[in-house]
């Protein structure tokens, strides 16, 4: 699928597997971050800009991975936990005879 999205005022045509509306929400965030960062009042070129996005960006990923994989940690915690208590609680009763 072709698309056409706009970051720094250029407009670009891109294909991808993603969803049209999805890859215009994307570029919509990288531009804003370009411009977050533009705006800081350095006088950094596009590619500088562009680069400080792209750092920013991965950071924020990174952070959201970890947090994720912590989640999930917990949560096998949790399902153990929980399955040691069932299995406490039903005793021989869950075995088959």
């Amino acid at each position: 699928m072709k698309v056409q999205i706009q970051i720094r005022g250029r407009k670009y045509t891109v294909r991808s597997d993603e969803e049209g509306e999805d890859l215009v929400a994307i570029a919509k965030y990288v531009d804003s971050k370009m411009a977050e960062i533009a705006g800081r009042g350095s006088s950094a070129d596009e590619y500088t800009v562009a680069m400080l996005a792209a750092l920013n960006i991965a950071s924020e990923f990174d952070r959201f991975r970890r947090q994720v994989a912590s989640d999930l940690s917990g949560l096998d915690r949790e399902l153990a936990s929980t399955a040691v208590l069932l299995e406490a609680a039903l005793g021989d009763s869950a075995q088959p005879s």
